[in-house]
């Protein structure tokens, strides 16, 4: 959430800054507005108060005087009256401010480069060479569908689109990634979290998903629940409206949860195969942080997931996103792309994001500084992978000329010894 102070003291920096995230500006001259109605009746209401104890001390030595203090407790009554008018528009002025200030997006770090769309990001990193086969490629949904073992009509017809049955050895080869991806940030000092997968609005709000990302989320009809769009929300909602001590930072959380999202406005995007599902599964990161360790924490979580990618041995590149790729809570995202020999391009298989004070600041997520005064945390979030896009990227990666799938030799403990699927 927006810093209303950082706002008062340097306007011209805020606005230049969201400017690059195509944010429309009259929403923070709004705002401004708003917080000047808001500081003025407040103005009012303390002199008020002032006044009120002033005469009232009047008062009290008229009685005491045995005169008439009937005009002052008049005078009293009146300005009891103003005090209220103007309290019962404040709460409007600030129920009204602090909608408006859900709805800007986190300011962008320093070193963010400046762009309107995914074409503006740079590239910073590359690993490995893509395979070069001797055959004919073919997609996962041709590898899965000719295996028997991935089967989109079935799904269609127990749930809809976007959604998939997943058998045998490859529902196992999933759940062997999963199990995998955990036991190595296990290694790396993350607390294993099996959150609930429903959330209510609190929770949503805190992490930046409402009220602007409605559309993409899933309500449950008659309930203030949603399913969740990823386990960030429920991970970062662990602190939400606490004060703890600096002892206790970084906090790091990794979890394996379903993911569900509606996917509104990408009709007609990756319509065929895993990539784009309502219904997903994904290793997430999660670290709450001081300002301090902000910057080493979001590196130390970009190499994680590289790493992940290096021991399966997939090739992928990093890219640091620009202002308008962005989502909304990020100050900084790298995002992780895979090779897809299929497709013969990258994709992205994960986004490591720094949103700085911003989630702390809707949720409450407190510390105690050095000095002792409550500061809010840093938090950050990124996949720790994609369940179902590694997968993907290890059906396409690893197909051999007959149709089977070579198993990657770190998760051959996790198949039971288990070298190919055919």
């Amino acid at each position: 959430m927006l810093d209303l102070k950082q706002l008062e003291d340097n306007p011209t920096l805020v606005k230049e800054k969201l400017s690059t995230r195509s944010f429309d500006l009259k929403k923070i001259e709004q705002i401004e507005s708003l917080n000047q109605e808001r500081k003025s009746l407040l103005k009012i209401v303390e002199q008020g108060r002032a006044e009120i104890k002033k005469i009232s001390k009047e008062v009290g030595e008229l009685k005491k005087a045995k005169k008439d203090a009937s005009d002052l407790m008049k005078q009293v009554e009146s300005i009891k009256n103003e005090i209220k008018n103007s309290e019962d528009k404040l709460s409007t002025i600030q129920n009204d401010l602090n909608q408006q200030l859900l709805e800007v997006p986190n300011q962008p770090a320093n070193d963010v480069p400046t762009g309107s769309s995914e074409e503006d990001n740079k590239e910073i990193y590359r690993w490995g060479s893509p395979r070069q086969f001797d055959f004919p490629v073919l997609d996962h949904t041709d590898l899965g569908e000719k295996l028997a073992l991935l089967d989109f009509e079935v799904a269609a017809k127990l749930t809809g689109s976007r959604f998939a049955v997943l058998k045998g050895n490859l529902a196992r080869l999933e759940r062997a990634i999963a199990n995998f991806m955990i036991d190595f940030h296990l290694q790396n000092n993350y607390l294993e979290i099996m959150p609930p997968y429903i959330v209510h609005q609190r929770s949503l709000i805190g992490t930046g998903n409402l009220p602007k990302f409605a559309d993409d989320l899933f309500h449950l009809s008659n309930t203030d629940w949603y399913l969740i769009p990823t386990a960030e929300v429920p991970l970062t909602n662990l602190k939400r409206e606490q004060l703890f001590s600096a002892e206790e930072l970084p906090l790091q959380y990794v979890a394996y949860t379903p993911c569900f999202r509606s996917e509104a406005g990408s009709y007609g995007k990756d319509t065929r195969g895993l990539i784009r599902m309502h219904q997903f599964h994904k290793v997430e990161m999660v670290c709450i942080t001081s300002a301090e360790q902000s910057d080493e924490i979001h590196q130390q979580m970009i190499q994680s997931a590289q790493k992940i990618l290096e021991l399966l041995n997939l090739p992928y590149r990093s890219l640091v996103l620009c202002t308008g790729d962005m989502g909304f809570s990020a100050q900084k995202t790298i995002d992780l792309e895979v090779w897809l020999p299929a497709q013969k391009t990258y994709r992205e298989i994960s986004s490591i994001s720094n949103c700085g004070e911003f989630q702390a600041r809707r949720a409450q997520i407190r510390y105690r500084g050095a000095d002792g005064k409550p500061q809010f945390a840093h938090t950050l979030n990124g996949s720790g992978l994609a369940v179902g896009r590694t997968l993907v990227a290890i059906m396409e990666n690893y197909q051999q000329a007959d149709g089977s799938i070579e198993v990657p030799e770190v998760l051959q403990p996790y198949m039971g010894g288990l070298q190919r699927i055919s």
